[in-house]
């Protein structure tokens, strides 16, 4: 688990990882916006700086989520294409989703409503 917290704003992000069934599944909670963006980028990929070729991102504990997020997802999303993987989003709250759905992320990077959902398909 990773907390990333900035000062005066205690627990904004927490980040969990696991492995289920050599899928990496990222767990996020709390909003995504500039102030969090490098550290959950960071959170996403091994600590050596790879890629997981297989990644489920959970954002059903993420109620907000500005253009940062976005951009952090697009980059996800090409570092993963270009090691021959795949990313999937998960659980996106209403506002989250509306977001995906407008700038046609969710074209890009398949959105499903539930983890589980995302690791069978």
């Amino acid at each position: 688990m990773t907390d990333i917290q900035q000062a005066g704003r205690p627990n904004r992000l927490n980040v969990e990882r696991q492995v289920v069934d050599g899928i990496h599944v990222v767990t996020v909670r709390g909003e995504i916006d500039h102030d969090v963006k490098d550290a959950l980028s960071k959170a996403l990929v091994f600590e050596d700086g790879t890629v997981p070729p297989r990644i489920v991102v959970d954002l059903s504990g993420v109620p907000f989520m500005d253009s940062s997020g976005i951009n952090v997802f697009v980059t996800l999303f090409q570092q993963v294409s270009d090691a021959d993987g795949w990313l999937r989003i998960a659980g996106a709250q209403e506002p989250v989703l509306r977001i995906l759905q407008l700038v046609g992320i969710d074209s890009l990077i398949p959105c499903h409503p539930t983890a589980e959902q995302a690791l069978s398909a």
